[in-house]
C-alpha cells in the first residue's frame, strides 16, 4: 500500500512561529547563494575557490551540529532558535561588509552554522509537537520558508543592476528577523523543549543501520540541492549566454518550484507513504535536471529549473523525517546528527562540482546530479524493506 490513514495538521501560533523562523532562514540561504557568482567576479577567483564558500557553510553547520544537543539541554529549543537567528544575521552582515576572501568565507560559515541550529531545533520541535503529522508539518514549514525566501534571488539580481549593488539586498534578512522578534518573540509551544529536558528515552544508545542509511539519503538530497543552489546560475549563463546578474533569476525559478512543491507535498505527505513520495520526488528532479542540462533556450531552462525545484522541494523534509523516524524517540540527537550529514554534503557537493567544472566544464560537472539521485533511491529502497 502506498497510502496511509490521513491525519490532521493543526497550525497554532507556535507552529507559525517556527514556519516564519524558517522563512527568515531561507532569505539568508537564497540571497547568499544568488550572490555567489557575483562575489566570485568581485574577488576574481576560480569556480573551485568560490566553491569554498559552500565548504565554509558546511563546516559551520557541522560544528554547530556537534554542539546542538548540548545547547538544547542548556538553554532549551526556544532560546536555541533565536540564538541561531542572531548568529545567522551576524554572518550575513559580515559578508555584506567584507570584500576579502577570508572575511566572506567566515561570514558564510558563521551564517550557515548558526542558521542550521535554528533550522534543526525547529524541525525537532515540529516533529514532537505534531506527532503523526510531523512529516507534513516539516514539509509545510519548508514550503512557507521557500515562499518567503523566493524573493531573495530576485532582490539580489535587481540590486546588482542598480547603483546600490548586490550587497544591499542582504539587509533583507536582518530586517525580517527584527520584525519577527518584535511581533512573535514571546510565542512558543508547550512540551519537552525546556532547558534541561531529557530529549529521548535512550539518550546514550547507539543508532541502528537504518538511521545511518536514512542519513546517507539525506546527505545525497542536501548535496544535490546545494549543487543547484550554488551552480545552476553558472550553467544557465554558460548554456544561454545570459549575464551573471540575469542568470541569477534562474534560482528564482528554482525556488518558485520549491515553494509550490512543498505546499503540495505537505498535503501528499498526509496520504502517501514517505518512501514512495520521496522516490517520486527524486524521479521528478531527474526529469527536470535532464531538460535543464540539455537546454540552450533561457525560457526552457527556467521551466526546467522550476520543475527541478518541485522535485527537490520534498527531498529535505521527507529525508529528514525518515531520519527522525529511525531515531528511536531521540529527535534532538537525531537532528544534530542530521545536521552533520547535511553539513558534510554542503561541503563536498558544491566543492566537488566546482572542481569538476574547472576541469571539464560546468555542464559535464552537473552529471553529479543523476549520480546523487541514483544513490538516494538505492538507500531508500534498501532501508524501506
Amino acid at each position: 500500500m502506498t497510502t496511509i490513514t490521513p491525519v490532521r495538521l493543526i497550525r497554532d501560533r507556535a507552529t507559525w512561529l517556527i514556519y516564519l523562523q524558517i522563512g527568515t532562514f531561507t532569505t539568508y540561504l537564497y540571497s547568499l547563494s544568488a550572490a555567489l557568482p557575483m562575489l566570485r567576479v568581485d574577488q576574481g577567483v576560480s569556480q573551485a575557490v568560490a566553491g569554498l564558500h559552500g565548504t565554509a557553510m558546511a563546516i559551520g553547520g557541522i560544528l554547530t551540529g556537534l554542539a546542538l544537543p548540548w545547547l538544547t539541554r542548556r538553554i532549551g529549543r526556544r532560546a536555541v532558535t533565536w540564538l541561531g537567528l542572531a548568529g545567522m544575521n551576524a554572518g550575513v552582515l559580515l559578508v555584506m561588509a567584507g570584500t576579502a576572501l577570508p572575511v566572506t568565507l567566515l561570514g558564510y560559515g558563521v551564517a550557515s552554522g548558526m542558521a542550521s541550529i535554528t533550522l534543526y531545533a525547529g524541525m525537532a520541535a515540529l516533529n514532537d509537537h505534531h506527532g503523526p503529522a510531523g512529516a507534513a508539518a516539516i514539509s509545510e514549514a519548508n514550503a512557507v520558508g521557500v515562499t518567503v525566501g523566493v524573493a531573495a534571488p530576485f532582490v539580489v539580481s535587481l540590486a546588482a543592476q542598480t547603483a546600490l549593488g548586490w550587497r544591499a539586498a542582504l539587509l533583507m534578512t536582518p530586517i525580517l528577523t527584527a520584525l519577527l522578534a518584535l511581533t512573535m518573540g514571546r510565542v512558543w509551544m508547550p512540551g519537552r523543549e525546556d532547558a534541561g529536558a531529557v530529549t529521548g528515552p535512550e539518550t546514550g544508545a547507539r543508532f541502528g543501520w537504518r538511521f545511518y542509511t536514512a542519513g546517507a539519503v539525506l546527505f545525497c538530497c542536501v548535496a544535490l540541492e546545494f549543487c543547484f543552489n550554488l551552480w545552476a546560475a553558472k550553467l544557465l549563463a554558460d548554456q544561454t549566454g545570459l549575464s551573471g546578474a540575469v542568470a541569477a533569476l534562474g534560482l528564482t525559478a528554482f525556488t518558485l518550484g520549491l515553494a509550490a512543491g512543498r505546499f503540495a507535498g505537505a498535503r501528499l505527505a498526509l496520504w502517501i507513504r514517505p518512501p514512495v513520495l520521496l522516490v517520486g520526488a527524486l524521479a521528478l528532479t531527474a526529469t527536470g535536471w535532464a531538460l535543464f542540462w540539455l537546454s540552450r533556450d533561457p525560457a526552457l531552462s527556467y521551466a526546467a529549473l522550476a520543475l527541478s525545484g518541485i522535485g527537490v522541494s520534498l527531498h529535505f523534509p521527507l529525508a529528514l523525517s525518515r531520519v527522525l523516524d529511525a531515531s528511536g524517540g531521540r529527535p534532538d540527537q537525531a537532528t544534530a546528527t542530521a545536521s552533520i550529514f547535511a553539513g558534510v554534503a554542503i561541503a563536498l557537493g558544491p566543492l566537488l562540482l566546482g572542481a569538476l567544472a574547472d576541469g571539464f566544464g560546468t555542464q559535464r560537472a552537473f552529471l553529479m546530479i543523476p549520480v546523487l539521485i541514483g544513490l538516494a533511491v538505492t538507500g531508500i529502497l534498501v532501508s524501506s524493506r
